[in-house]
């Protein structure tokens, strides 16, 4: 039925200034679908549309007909109006309702969908939508609205425009700024959007119901590829979620191999940049504008390794601003998305296969499988990989074979498998002080200590392609160092990784892997001549002193009066307590500002992978020092200092505590001897401690 019922009468009064389309587009000098040229673009087409009654030259005139409305969408026009977005899953939007009085193209919205208790993640105010036929490449967006910014929002192809008003930083240490954002002043809102499909939506969306909003004026000017300027070096670019991000030093000891990956280049060839942070899927990344950013800022010959597929599992793929993929829409995002904008800006696409989670609670013997069991997500990377050319580095299959090199106990050692007093740092429940707030052993994220295998084997794995003719593999190898290359060829790795001892990468060695090998990287402590760091020995007072006061950079002054032996727990914590004061003049913030919940849901930086539901994790002991058992067994002359260490929470009780529990013992064991795996537990706590909490956390060396 025709909609000549619904028309206005402003609209039927318009009928004599518009005419069809095809007429139009003859008086245009122009066939059916072809838009008309702007010749300030350097011969590249530049798209340009006007939605009101009167011609502008040069634009492309959209007209609305008294009897059939709104042009809709077809290949064969180029453009027009479409009643679902490109995003995914498709947004609906309304042509029927869209009128126009000359001015432009309006539409009102009586009523707003929002899922309960979802509402800021899975809602849609409708609007409308037009699109436009333009091949992949970056644009310049310029969209001129009938109603104001504070009514209107508008959007390109699905982008969250909520979050690319906003400048700010891609990652945690704020290192990495956000240089491209949209910008809305009274009616005029700009873009710079990298396309991937042959088409993009310019979406008009009301932000208050019964208001009319709508378009008067689209132009789209492609922008040429970016050329690396002479004597710069090329990028490397890395994309994925938690398990590739950099995290900073109130997180530890988390970590991504994205963090540690730049370490592995000659930094004479190559810069390596990482884009990665928690929570991210391919579907957020692209709508919150992480990838156009990479896209933008990268120039002709970078590189853009892409990891993901732990976040697309969430079942909120349905819901607008989820993270979550069908194994439909992964695909599209791979192939319709990513890869062709990637080659659009002559750019290098690498994708590698998200690493496999693990069973934090495995027991012994536990043989580990691929854990992508329900959406198959690594083996449809594969298969584009495959179909399209694209270098592609199996992380997923490696990191199955690593967990089982190393066996169930260093496995769950290396992941975030923590106990009280082993780390400062928090999650977004809270605190770790007194173990993981999730009670939990996290089979997701994970320690330095595996992102640095980790780093390893993608770069054994380009390494290995390279040398079996993959030409971007090996252009990417040539970008390492030269003993990288060597160490991945012959797949000897000690000169690369010095602070890995033999008899702490397996077994019940493991335990304290971490913080082994982080302060034997910090040449705090030491291995033996056979590559041995021995963890169950006992440390001496004179050994933990030296580590202790040359971690902190402290006088070993500070320290006089201990006679030497072996090291007992009330005097480390009497020694701990001499270091605090000496070093700090007010309480961290990991003692302050980082107890309870820092990063909500809506934070650049929240993960919802960490977040368990609970809140207020504190640092602070849980149990007092009154209601610890053998206080009385400690020496008088140490016990106010250990006391006061006990409660400032620089060392807690061994005795009862347990890797995913947050719990703390009762008894302190004042008189027991501590091991070199104990005494690198309460210095790596220190080490974190003392360190901005905004700062990397992989430093691999003191001042």
């Amino acid at each position: 039925m025709r909609r000549f019922l619904k028309l206005s009468l402003s609209a039927l009064l318009l009928t004599s200034v518009f005419t069809p389309l095809q007429s139009r587009s003859e008086a245009a000098g122009t066939e059916p679908g072809q838009l008309p040229l702007d010749s300030s673009v350097q011969g590249e087409r530049a798209y340009k549309f006007n939605f009101t009654s009167q011609a502008k030259e040069g634009y492309r005139s959209v007209t609305y007909d008294v009897y059939d409305g709104v042009p809709l969408y077809t290949p064969a026009a180029g453009y027009g109006f479409v009643g679902q977005t490109s995003a995914m899953p498709p947004r609906e939007v309304h042509t029927s309702t869209i009128t126009s009085d000359g001015t432009g193209f309006y539409i009102t919205e009586p009523a707003f969908y929002a899922e309960p208790k979802y509402e800021k993640d899975n809602y849609n105010n409708y609007g409308m939508a037009f699109r436009i036929q333009a091949p992949p490449g970056a644009y310049s967006v310029y969209v001129k609205t009938t109603s104001d910014a504070a009514d209107t929002t508008v959007s390109v192809s699905g982008m969250q425009t909520s979050r690319l008003l906003k400048g700010g930083f891609w990652d945690a240490a704020k290192l990495v700024p956000i240089k491209y954002t949209a910008a809305a002043a009274g009616k005029e809102w700009t873009y710079t959007y990298v396309n991937g499909r042959d088409y993009l939506d310019i979406e008009i969306e009301p932000n208050k119901v019964n208001t009319p909003v709508g378009i008067e004026e689209i132009v789209l000017k492609p922008l040429p590829k970016q050329v690396r300027a002479a004597g710069t070096l090329p990028t490397v670019f890395t994309l994925g979620d938690s398990t590739v991000k950099s995290y900073t030093f109130d997180e530890a000891p988390m970590s991504g191999w994205g963090q540690v990956f730049d370490n592995l280049f000659n930094r004479e060839k190559a810069k390596v940049v990482n884009y990665s942070m928690g929570g991210r899927s391919f579907k957020n990344a692209y709508t919150e504008g992480r990838l156009n950013d990479i896209l933008l800022t990268g120039s002709v010959g970078d590189y853009l390794l892409i990891q993901f597929g732990h976040n697309d599992e969430s079942v909120d793929e349905f819901r607008r601003y989820g993270r979550g993929s069908t194994e439909g829409m992964y695909e599209t995002y791979i192939r319709e998305v990513y890869l062709p904008a990637v080659r659009a800006r002559g750019m290098i696409p690498v994708l590698i296969t998200p690493l496999s989670r693990v069973k934090g609670d495995a027991a012994p013997g536990h043989i580990y499988t691929n854990s992508f069991k329900t959406r198959l997500f690594p083996d449809i990377m594969k298969r584009i990989a495959r179909e399209q050319g694209v270098t592609l580095v199996d992380l997923n299959a490696e990191s199955v074979k690593y967990y089982n090199e190393i066996g169930v106990e260093a496995t769950t050692a290396v992941f975030m498998s923590i106990e009280a007093g082993e780390t400062p740092g928090k999650t977004n429940d809270g605190s770790y002080a007194n173990g993981h707030p999730s009670k939990k052993i996290d089979g997701t994220h994970y320690k330095e200590a595996l992102a640095k295998p980790f780093a390893r084997i993608v770069a054994t794995e380009l390494v290995k392609l390279g040398g079996e003719g993959d030409r971007t593999a090996a252009a990417i190898a040539s970008l390492l160092r030269g003993d990288v290359r060597d160490a991945a060829r012959y797949g000897s790795w000690s000169a690369i990784f010095p602070e890995m001892a033999k008899d702490t990468t397996t077994g019940g060695g493991a335990y304290y892997r971490n913080q082994i090998e982080k302060l034997l990287q910090l040449g705090v402590l030491h291995k033996d001549d056979r590559g041995n760091f021995r963890p169950d020995e006992t440390i001496t007072v004179d050994a933990f002193i030296r580590s202790l006061a040359k971690l902190m950079e402290l006088d070993p002054a500070v320290f006089a009066g201990y006679p030497n032996g072996k090291l007992t727990r009330e005097v480390m914590g009497a020694i701990l307590d001499d270091a605090y004061h000496a070093k700090f003049t007010s309480k961290p913030k990991y003692m302050t500002d980082y107890n309870g919940t820092t990063v909500v849901p809506g934070d650049p930086a929240y993960d919802p992978n960490l977040d368990s539901g609970a809140r207020g994790a504190m640092y602070y002991p849980l149990v007092s020092w009154q209601q610890l058992t053998d206080t009385p067994q400690i020496a008088p002359h140490l016990a106010a200092k250990v006391k006061d260490a006990y409660e400032l929470g620089l060392f807690r009780s061994e005795k009862g505590i347990a890797r995913g529990q947050m719990v703390n013992g009762t008894e302190l064991e004042p008189k027991a001897v501590v091991t070199r795996a104990k005494a690198a537990k309460a210095l790596y706590f220190m080490w974190v401690l003392e360190h901005e909490v905004s700062q990397e956390n992989d430093l691999s060396s003191l001042k």
